[in-house]
């Protein structure tokens, strides 16, 4: 089951994210409104070009596809990917559930915290959750690609102004245990360099499984 984590979108496009795929048999993308990651059953990427728009950049998670001449390289993001199998002590919090009505006071403070990841439409690919402060949304957390049996939690976020409250582990814990309940295990990506956050995902139990790539690629010109 955990091989699929090693082509993570690709699974979650031809399992539970089935209705948010475009293109075809060997290559797949998210719909652009959902999130900006595209996918591959094998190793060469230019049957997906005519489903891209020129000038659009996107993600791909894991080994990088031979790419057409048109698609150029910006980034690699090498993050860690994590696992967790254990349920979590409770802590006490009050945590919301958040929906539709909430997605552009979710977007906006993704985008105040970790710009690039998230998109309006993000929130339609799983469960998201948040903790408020006189009615402003302060801290969140939700599922964002979905396989069979797996979950992986992003979109873990605080405002920094609310940072050393423990929301982000509260808001951990409340998935972690929700998914386990239901027989998912959840996993997450961080940045390598990012060891505070290394640090609390080891301490409520994540295991590190390997070590995967986020390459932005844009697509300059027409092939």
């Amino acid at each position: 089951m955990f091989s699929a984590l090693d082509n993570p979108a690709w699974h979650a496009l031809n399992s539970k994210h089935q209705e948010f795929a475009i293109g075809t048999a060997l290559a797949k993308r998210y719909s652009p409104d959902i999130v900006s990651f595209v996918a591959f059953a094998n190793m060469h990427a230019a049957s997906l070009d005519p489903f891209i728009q020129t000038g659009e950049s996107f993600f791909i998670i894991g080994a990088l596809p031979s790419l057409p001449p048109n698609w150029e390289i910006l980034n690699e993001l090498v993050c860690l990917q994590m696992i967790c199998q254990q349920v979590i002590d409770v802590e006490a919090s009050s945590i919301h559930a958040l929906s539709e009505t909430d997605q552009q006071e979710m977007f906006s403070l993704v985008t105040k915290v970790q710009p690039g990841y998230y998109l309006p439409g993000t929130q339609r690919m799983g469960n998201y959750f948040g903790i408020r402060q006189d009615e402003q949304l302060v801290a969140m957390a939700g599922e964002r690609m979905r396989l069979d049996g797996l979950t992986e939690l992003s979109a873990i976020v605080t405002l920094p102004e609310f940072a050393g409250r423990k929301y982000a582990r509260h808001l951990i814990t409340h998935l972690v245990n929700r998914n386990l309940a239901a027989g998912i295990i959840p996993f997450l990506h961080v940045s390598e360099s990012n060891e505070r956050a290394i640090g609390l995902y080891e301490r409520l139990g994540f295991v590190t499984r390997r070590k995967i790539s986020f390459w932005l690629i844009k697509k300059r010109t027409a092939l």
